[in-house]
């Protein structure tokens, strides 16, 4: 789906690590198109990242899309049914979807140069779940609860300089725990560093984590049972509150084997947070710094709900699912590579909004469009003086006045 003009516009280079000759052979080595008469897999997958972008709620709006030239001439497909991409999307192995996400994670990673920043500051994974309510009637095997049906998708994000990217994704009904997933998106090496949020705490885990050398920092429940080991003071003056060396559990019940630290801060409301970690090396400062940038996990869920179209889902069934979030995922990393490539230090939604205008305009168009700052002709909104505009009002006061004496003279 490529040649020599098509590779200069911007379109094929966002799409480039999906319609790439690698990609384009891995597909076919799964024979997923044996049986397709019309729609290919990739042309599937580019309609969907497409939808995405443009936040097309329903599938008739995704087939109206090839009424536009530029697009079906781009995808070299001129129409395609809404019952069609329903069966494609439903039908689609989820193996497929998940492959190309990997591919886009290494292209990510060659691009950012993770081996350099992994000898630099070690692997950072922040790992959490994210909930999406379905109706129970039309989603029967997303269980969740009596009245409401739910997916959840746990994500495992990489931190670097550059933000987080995606490393990892399961999909699930929303009813399982978020620690049912936890071996599988814990991350094993001593230059990994997991950090989640209190709804992983598994004392069973933690002690399996310790013993194998897996590192983790996380937030401490508030009904946590503790026992004390050795206190460390702290200034009263600074961040750090409490620094600790404790046991978790009840003894003869559920108490760790092992000791953990434990480190009191405070939020941007003064209310005390305690995080906790298997980490007897980094100071306690770093710790606190680590935890407070597990927020960026969420704001990746916000972003990813409010940009891309993942609360309405074109199929029903729990395949269709899964490759539409998938896809979304792998959106993402479109956006982020496009990013990467360009050096662009602005909001990644900034790139979203330019791609909406420059899709089909030569890359360099894009990259000029992206770094162009208009030149400011005014000299922006003036300070009222408002001593010297009520001084004039004053003069212009007594001057009426004195003119109007002038004339009473006359009179």
């Amino acid at each position: 789906m490529q040649d020599k003009d098509t590779t200069k516009f911007t379109f094929f280079q966002l799409l480039k690590p999906v319609c790439s000759i690698t990609s384009c052979e891995q597909i076919d080595s799964l024979r997923v198109d044996k049986y397709a008469k019309k729609l290919s897999t990739e042309q599937l997958i580019i309609l969907i990242i497409h939808a995405q972008l443009e936040q097309y709620v329903g599938l008739r709006d995704i087939s109206n899309s090839l009424n536009e030239n530029q697009f079906n001439q781009a995808i070299y497909l001129d129409s395609i049914s809404a019952s069609q991409i329903s069966r494609r999307l439903r039908d689609l192995s989820l193996e497929v979807v998940q492959l190309l996400f990997k591919k886009c994670i290494t292209e990510i990673g060659k691009e950012i140069g993770f081996d350099s920043i992994t000898r630099q500051l070690g692997r950072i994974y922040l790992i959490d779940s994210s909930t999406i309510s379905l109706c129970l009637s039309q989603y029967q095997w997303a269980d969740f609860r009596n009245t409401k049906g739910g997916v959840k998708l746990h994500q495992r994000l990489r931190f670097c300089e550059e933000g987080v990217i995606p490393d990892k994704a399961i999909i699930t009904s929303a009813k399982p725990a978020d620690k049912t997933q936890m071996d599988e998106l814990i991350v094993i090496g001593k230059d990994a560093l997991n950090v989640f949020d209190r709804g992983y705490v598994d004392y069973k885990k933690f002690d399996k984590y310790c013993a194998n050398g897996t590192r983790f920092v996380t937030r401490l429940k508030g009904n946590a049972k503790i026992e004390l080991i050795k206190e460390f003071p702290v200034d009263p003056t600074g961040l750090i509150k409490k620094h600790q060396i404790v046991y978790l559990g009840t003894k003869g019940i559920n108490r760790m084997k092992h000791p953990l630290r434990l480190i009191e801060v405070e939020d941007i409301q003064g209310k005390p947070v305690t995080i906790i970690t298997n980490d007897f090396n980094l100071n306690t400062e770093e710790i606190g710094d680590i935890y407070r940038n597990r927020w960026q996990i969420e704001l990746f869920f916000k972003w990813i709900k409010q940009h891309f179209l993942v609360k309405h889902f074109y199929g029903t069934s729990q395949q269709a699912v899964q490759n539409q979030l998938f896809i979304a995922l792998i959106t993402y990393c479109l956006l982020m590579l496009i990013k990467l490539k360009t050096g662009y230090k602005g909001p990644l939604l900034n790139i979203k909004r330019l791609l909406d205008v420059c899709l089909y305009e030569p890359f360099t168009v894009f990259v000029q469009k992206l770094y162009y700052k208009p030149k400011r002709k005014s000299k922006g909104r003036r300070k009222i003086d408002h001593e010297a505009a009520f001084q004039e009002v004053v003069k212009q006061v007594e001057a009426d006045i004195t003119v109007y004496s002038a004339v009473d003279f006359l009179v």
